[in-house]
């Protein structure tokens, strides 16, 4: 294998792929990125074994081939290399790598030794617009688990029916939204992995595009400006909204959105200490009282509200909160309560097409 390339076209391409090597394996072929030269054309692969990327440019291909290079290695070696033409070729000593009037020499592995990943998915499509898939993405997957206890949390589910609508939780808060399909071959339900979602929407360059999203046999591809990203999907049980969103509320508080997340960061920073991040609300026709209070200080404001329904005092985790209102759009939001030991939510006074909701410190889903 021999070729020739812009180091920034390459810089760009490692960058992408990379991503999806693995970084804890004792099978070292998982830890490449596999290099193949074909005609005028380069392609990168790298998976992990749930996620492959592939990317490809076009170079001045001089000698068909493949092989496979250590991905994080290759990935900061090729990092400063991106002002550069650089020519790469298989040799005795591995990859040889020529820039300007000096030769590297990186070890590889046998491109036959790495995982053959399925490229042709199609079964099933969704089309939609690349702005709103973004927005889901957003909008959701900060609430999915990062842990293993639960592992199917650590996934969105998506329901493709008249519209797509997405559910994320971890335990103790859950999001939902929602956005416009234009195109499916079927109505259906997934769970991808929020790192799966994640790359995706990172590699949608524009908001008015379409992108289809294909699945087949619990994979999931998507294609996207010389990219092509394959994962696996989660299977298992997920929560149903139904059973954990309430319909009905004893206290309905509409609120400026800035004004309560500015004064929700205060009381954040005055208890960094304590791993709930613990604020408290009280809640009256006064407004809204926010508080907190560690060894470091104490913070204590009001933050004007209308408030329809009872007064009512409750603690949540700051960080929680704050995650949940920088997510939403409005200048006024709406939160809703069913008393100090029971979820609340929040949502935007207009536009409802995502919903957060929140447990108190004491409770878990």
């Amino acid at each position: 294998m021999k070729f020739v390339s812009g180091g920034l076209n390459l810089f760009e391409a490692v960058t992408k792929v990379s991503k999806a090597c693995s970084a804890r394996t004792t099978a070292p072929i998982m830890e490449c990125i596999k290099i193949t030269a074909l005609q005028d054309r380069v392609s990168l692969l790298a998976t992990d074994g749930e996620l492959s990327i592939q990317k490809e440019f076009k170079a001045d291909v001089l000698e068909e081939g493949e092989i496979c290079v250590p991905g994080k290695l290759f990935s900061d070696f090729i990092s400063k290399l991106s002002c550069e033409e650089v020519s790469l070729s298989t040799g005795d000593k591995g990859i040889e790598i020529k820039y300007r009037d000096s030769v590297s020499y990186m070890q590889t592995l046998p491109a036959e030794d790495f995982p053959k990943i399925n490229l042709s998915i199609g079964e099933n499509s969704v089309v939609m617009k690349q702005g709103d898939l973004k927005q889901i993405v957003a909008e959701t997957v900060f609430c999915c688990a990062q842990d293993d206890s639960r592992p199917v949390l650590k996934g969105c589910k998506l329901d493709f029916g008249e519209k797509l609508e997405a559910i994320a939780l971890d335990g103790y808060r859950l999001a939902i939204s929602s956005a416009e399909i234009l195109a499916k071959t079927e109505a259906q339900s997934i769970i991808c992995p929020a790192r799966t979602l994640i790359e995706i929407s990172r590699m949608l360059p524009s908001d008015e595009e379409e992108i289809t999203l294909y699945t087949q046999g619990g994979m999931l591809l998507v294609q996207s400006g010389g990219m092509t990203l394959v994962s696996r999907l989660y299977t298992g049980e997920f929560i149903r909204k139904e059973s954990v969103v309430p319909t009905r509320f004893a206290s309905v508080v509409t609120v400026n959105r800035q004004n309560l997340a500015a004064s929700a960061e205060r009381a954040v920073i005055l208890n960094r200490a304590d791993k709930n991040n613990l604020v408290t609300f009280e809640v009256s026709a006064d407004g809204v009282r926010v508080r907190s209070a560690s060894d470091l200080g104490n913070v204590s404001e009001t933050v004007p509200a209308t408030l329809e329904g009872v007064d009512i005092t409750i603690s949540m985790n700051g960080k929680f909160l704050l995650d949940a209102l920088h997510a939403l759009t409005e200048d006024e939001v709406v939160i809703s309560f069913n008393g100090p030991v029971s979820p609340f939510i929040l949502q935007n006074v207009k536009e409802k097409h995502n919903l957060y909701l929140i447990l108190p410190v004491r409770n878990i889903l």
